[in-house]
């Protein structure tokens, strides 16, 4: 783990400037486990309407301090998750973890700047936010609008392989994965109440999303069953599932696509005719299928056409 306290920001801002987010009301979180709090996002892409809360966030309550688990994906969306973990707990927020590169995940970390907590990534975060980072936030900012989007904040914990935390007398430990749904992902297991929380390394019910490895995704799922959970918080779904079955579902699909694309381009098929074939069986299965079937045949076409 690489520490670095106080680079967590460009620029700055006040708390009373933040965004309130409009379908606060809508929410709510649940107690998964015990001290565990999360919350489901709206199965949407972004729009003015939801703000960017489309992705599973929530917080974790040690006996001293609380973790936040991903902190959404707009300042009023993590505005409104600050506020719930007032309301709900009394301790202060010590950590906030960045899971991955993705606006749903981290656009809300602004909001927690005033608590000075540590921000918690992936080694590779940084770079992918200096390569990225402000192309997200303006075209987030063309969706859910400029007040809605603060300075990127970066990771001030770095995890290199492999590191934890204690929240007071509860550990949480981190794994930084290889390039699988992005390049740097992050997952975390709660060692007090066995959950996995591996963010966006599993999909539940909405279609995942490729923007890593194919291949390297199949992999990291076995590392994540290695880890030997019964449960599981996705990045996307219901705020907690069985992992071995959501798994098993999201590996059907991601090895549907593999043996697919293989498959056209053993044939000398295009790209363009691998999108029009490859996982359509998969359809009925996913929310969101076609808006991002797609996209995943041609990320998985590029990776595997030089195998």
């Amino acid at each position: 783990m690489r520490f670095n306290r106080r680079e967590a920001l460009l620029g700055s801002f006040c708390l009373c400037c933040l965004p309130r987010l409009g379908r606060a009301a809508a929410f709510k979180v649940e107690e998964v486990a015990p001290g565990v709090f999360i919350r489901r996002g709206v199965d949407e892409d972004a729009t003015p309407q939801n703000r960017d809360a489309i992705a599973n966030i929530g917080f974790i309550v040690g006996r001293d301090s609380v973790l936040v688990t991903d902190s959404g994906g707009s300042l009023g969306d993590g505005l409104w998750l600050r506020e719930t973990i007032k309301a709900t707990t009394s301790k202060p927020v010590k950590y906030v973890v960045l899971s991955h590169i993705h606006p749903d995940h981290i656009f809300g970390a602004a909001a927690f700047v005033p608590d000075d907590p540590v921000f918690i990534g992936h080694a590779k975060l940084r770079a992918a936010l200096e390569m990225r980072g402000e192309f997200y936030r303006s075209k987030l900012s063309e969706i859910v609008g400029v007040d809605q989007i603060g300075p990127l904040v970066r990771p001030t914990l770095e995890i290199t392989d492999a590191g934890e935390i204690d929240l007071g007398g509860r550990i949480i430990g981190f794994k930084a994965h290889g390039p699988a749904h992005t390049t740097c992902d992050l997952s975390m297991l709660d060692r007090q109440s066995g959950l996995l929380l591996p963010a966006d390394l599993l999909f539940v019910s909405r279609i995942p999303s490729l923007d890593g490895s194919l291949l390297g995704w199949l992999a990291e799922l076995e590392a994540l069953k290695a880890m030997g959970a019964a449960k599981a918080v996705p990045g996307h779904g219901p705020v907690c599932v069985d992992f071995s079955q959501a798994a098993s579902d999201l590996r059907r699909y991601l090895t549907t696509l593999r043996d697919g694309v293989r498959a056209e381009i053993k044939q000398d098929g295009s790209i363009q005719q691998a999108i029009k074939t490859v996982a359509a069986g998969e359809r009925s299965n996913w929310l969101l299928f076609d808006d991002y079937n797609v996209r995943n045949v041609t990320q998985a076409y590029k990776e595997l056409e030089w195998e």
